[in-house]
């Protein structure tokens, strides 16, 4: 089993290297890939039996990228577990949930995770008492420009039918839809015969 993360430094995990040294178990470890969500290009297709993502997707500006790479790089028929989490229980929920449209208009113009386009929503509606790491407002404000670097912001909130609808417009067959207090979780499966692309909507 294989990682990746955008960077060698987080806030999540600190110092992380590229290589051989991603432990997920014990005694056991994979190869620790430094990539964006979107760009997997390191990786050959269908190389994975299965892909988790748990808490990234809504840190990625441009989703359907992503999840277009994550298929990619999963064999046929092979599972991916997406998990997001549930607005209700978190500093986003102020916030109105993302359009699916406008995650089609990220993915159409290519936007790069540099994007800053929610800033402006994510400082008036962030509940910050519910954020102890972002500080007040003007910290919070100075982390969030400095977005890019260190994928803090939350660029989209998702609820059960934008999830959905990304999935299938990525052509992979949702097999289960699970929500907690806390989080979504998604399974879906790469098949043959599921299309992608907007006959898939």
């Amino acid at each position: 089993m294989d990682g990746v993360n955008f960077s060698t430094e987080t806030v999540w995990e600190g110092n992380i290297e590229e290589g051989g040294n991603f432990k997920y178990y014990y005694k056991r470890s994979g190869r620790q890939f430094i990539s964006d969500a979107t760009d997997l290009s390191e990786i050959a297709g269908a190389r994975y039996d299965f892909l988790l993502s748990s808490n990234c997707l809504e840190h990625v500006a441009n989703p359907i990228k992503a999840l277009t790479e994550w298929k990619r790089v999963i064999k046929e028929g092979g599972a991916m577990i997406v998990v997001l989490p549930n607005k209700q229980s978190n500093f986003d929920h102020r916030r109105p949930f993302t359009k699916f449209e406008h995650l089609l208009d990220d993915f159409t113009q290519d936007v790069g995770e540099d994007d800053l386009t929610h800033l402006d929503e994510i400082l008036a509606l962030h509940d910050l008492p519910m954020d102890p790491p972002a500080g007040d407002l003007e910290h919070f404000r100075q982390r969030s420009l400095k977005n890019f670097h260190n994928r803090t912001l939350h660029h989209h909130v998702f609820d059960i039918q934008l999830i959905e609808q990304i999935l299938r417009y990525v052509g992979l067959e949702i097999i289960d839809m699970t929500t907690t207090r806390t989080d979504f979780f998604a399974l879906a499966t790469k098949n043959r015969d599921v299309g992608d692309g907007a006959a898939a909507q």
